[in-house]
């Protein structure tokens, strides 16, 4: 009963095997049909998993990811939906902060370390909206915005990576790491220039990322064997 949730786990790593698969042989309209399922196998596998203070934070985190996804899908059509995609994940960053904060600490952290990877994240992330800047269009404040909220998202991770447990802190940290990484790849390909199989490595790094978060937190928060 304890590891049913790792039977979601199993599917949503086949399902993203056949997904990947086919955005690397360049079949990319497989999107509508597999990309929706991905997200709520996480879902399942939080539910499926004993309840913890924190479950719902992660379920609503996951749920506003999943409407982003379904969003994105449209964004081809209008720039409308890229914002609202946007907007969908910003809510979801914001509620990864809140879960993060909501997590026990077991040591206090290095706060030399802290102040250097604050720097480091705070350096990236005004890199990396002064080199998209000239191509934002009327879409420099939300991606602004959107930039500085994931980039406090991978703050609170990395404070987290300091004080939590391991290996729950490792995993999300890397997590948020890779979600950065996906982000900007996005960015990269949709504002600068086109990436070959770009889609592919968005979805790769995106796919390895929400996993991570959703492995990290259920580690810190561990299920006792009755």
């Amino acid at each position: 009963m304890t590891m049913k949730h790792t039977l979601f786990f199993k599917i949503y790593f086949f399902i993203s095997l056949i997904y990947l698969l086919a955005l690397l042989l360049g079949y990319e309209y497989l999107d509508l049909y597999l990309k929706p399922t991905l997200i709520p196998l996480l879902g399942f596998a939080v539910y499926a998993y004993k309840r913890f203070p924190s479950r719902n934070l992660l379920l609503a985190a996951l749920a506003f990811s999943w409407i982003g996804d379904i969003v994105l899908l449209f964004a081809d059509i209008a720039e409308i939906y890229f914002i609202l995609a946007l907007a969908s994940f910003l809510i979801s960053h914001l509620l990864y902060c809140t879960l993060f904060n909501k997590q026990k600490t077991v040591e206090i952290r290095n706060n030399i370390v802290f102040r250097i990877g604050c720097l480091i994240i705070l350096l990236y992330v005004v890199g990396m909206i002064s080199f998209l800047l000239p191509t934002l269009g009327s879409l420099k404040v939300p991606v602004i915005i959107y930039a500085f909220v994931i980039s406090t998202m991978l703050l609170f991770a990395f404070n987290g990576f300091l004080s939590w447990s391991k290996p729950g802190n490792k995993y999300v940290f890397y997590g948020a790491i890779i979600f950065v990484i996906s982000d900007s790849i996005l960015a990269i390909n949709k504002f600068y220039t086109s990436i070959e199989k770009g889609s592919f490595f968005i979805m790769l790094t995106y796919l390895v990322a929400q996993y991570l978060l959703v492995l990290g937190i259920l580690e810190l928060n561990p299920q006792k064997e009755e």
